[in-house]
C-alpha cells in the first residue's frame, strides 16, 4: 500500500513519461492486461491513456487494470492514469 509521500514521489517521476498503453474501443481485454503486466515488470511505473472511443470511464478502467495486474493506482487525471507495481529488482527503491 502506497502512502501519500510515495504517491507524490511517483507522480513526479511519471510527469515526464509517455503513455505506454492505450485503451481503445475494444476496452479491457486479456491483451491489455498482458501488456500492462509486462510493462509493470519492466518499468514499475506505467502511464495509461484512455482513448475517447473507449467504452469505460477512466476511474473504472484504472481500478479494473490495477485489480487484474496486482498494481496500485497512483493518480488519475483526465483520461490518463498511472499504475505502480514493485518489480523483483525494486528499480525505483520504494520501501515496503
Amino acid at each position: 500500500m502506497l502512502n501519500n509521500q510515495d504517491k507524490k514521489y511517483l507522480r513526479g517521476l511519471a510527469q515526464n513519461l509517455s503513455p505506454l498503453v492505450q485503451i481503445g474501443k475494444s476496452g479491457l481485454s486479456m491483451n491489455v492486461y498482458d501488456t500492462l503486466d509486462t510493462a509493470l515488470e519492466a518499468h514499475e511505473l506505467v502511464k495509461v491513456n484512455l482513448l475517447k472511443t473507449a467504452p469505460l470511464e477512466t476511474r473504472e478502467a484504472a481500478i479494473e487494470c490495477a485489480a487484474n495486474t496486482h498494481a496500485e493506482v497512483v493518480h488519475i487525471v483526465g483520461r490518463t492514469f498511472i499504475l505502480y507495481r514493485r518489480s523483483k529488482e525494486n528499480k525505483l527503491g520504494l520501501k515496503k
